[in-house]
């Protein structure tokens, strides 16, 4: 390997290394926004669970047949 190529070799680095310290930051910040919005649907999917209105449960049987009948 001739200095000529060395050289390429090194500005090569040096410049994804520039590259790599300013995109960096800004990736990370992508993937704490994803997070953050993934935690924030499912407290709102938790919320609207809460707030939902249950149905109605029905009891065993009506109230004819829950107690005996004398004739």
């Amino acid at each position: 390997m001739n200095t000529t190529q060395l050289q390429g070799l090194i500005g090569t680095l040096v410049v994804l290394g520039a590259l790599a310290l300013v995109a960096l930051p800004a990736l990370i910040g992508v993937l704490h926004d994803r997070r953050v919005d993934r935690q924030l649907r499912e407290a709102a999917e938790r919320q609207d669970a809460i707030d939902r209105p249950r149905p109605e449960r029905r009891a065993s049987g009506s109230a004819s047949r829950r107690f005996a009948r004398t004739v």
